[in-house]
């Protein structure tokens, strides 16, 4: 399998025979993702899985739906939120909310919670087990915000993980927010997570442009024996 980085939470997984696109989002004013789409996934034989784990714009872009006049085998499993913000159910959606799964021959994947809007995803194919996290994460901002409500963020956040923990004993690849915005503390859910579910390979998402910040959670990762992949441009691939 070859994961793709496309931009911030957006990523590919290409097999042989099918191929998986999570909450692709465009960059404003660059053109490189959509070329990257119509170059490496609407021309690539197999299905194509088009995954959007909730609403926010930096996760769920419209364009999406266009994807099916080029491409006929393809299947969209989006967050249930987005039906709201749709306002009309679409024809060849599948709707997940919380819990929710949804199999077939090749992939399986289950919806699991967030500590924002939405879902995270949790998907198995070839034997693997693949975590795409969507907006899950400990957002504490404990920089800017009372320590009451800190903890009350860091609270949510660990019944997620603990749900996941409950029903996931390892994870073979988790796409995970490293987001420097939090400050200082900003790779704490990351270790969170990896601490709790065993991981064999992490990859930061929701990092903006701060590759460097972003690849420095490899100091922890590495005590917990994850390899940490370290992304340098949009575009760039790794190998599993």
């Amino acid at each position: 399998m070859e994961l793709t980085y496309i931009y911030h939470s957006g990523f590919a997984l290409k097999y042989k025979s099918f191929s998986i696109i999570i909450d692709y989002f465009k960059e404003p004013f660059s053109s490189f993702e959509t070329e990257w789409v119509h170059s490496q996934l609407l021309n690539y034989s197999g299905r194509l899985y088009v995954l959007s784990s909730h609403s926010h714009p930096d996760h769920f872009c419209p364009e999406i739906f266009n994807w099916k006049k080029e491409k006929e085998d393809i299947r969209y499993l989006l967050s249930k939120d987005i039906l709201d913000v749709e306002k009309s159910k679409r024809t060849k959606v599948i709707y997940l909310d919380k819990l929710d799964v949804y199999e077939d021959d090749l992939i399986r994947v289950k919806a699991y919670g967030s500590t924002d809007i939405g879902v995270s995803f949790l998907i198995e194919a070839e034997g693997k087990r693949y975590f795409h996290a969507g907006d899950l994460n400990n957002w504490h901002w404990n920089e800017e915000c009372s320590e009451e409500e800190s903890a009350g963020y860091e609270s949510s956040f660990l019944k997620e993980v603990e749900l996941i923990a409950k029903e996931v004993n390892h994870i073979d690849l988790a796409i995970f927010p490293i987001d420097p915005r939090l400050g200082k503390d900003y790779m704490r859910g990351a270790e969170q997570f990896i601490s709790r579910i065993p991981t064999n390979i992490f990859s930061p998402m929701h990092f903006d442009n701060e590759y460097q910040k972003a690849a420095a959670f490899a100091s922890f990762a590495r005590i917990k024996k994850c390899k940490v992949i370290k992304w340098n441009h949009k575009g760039d691939c790794y190998t599993l």
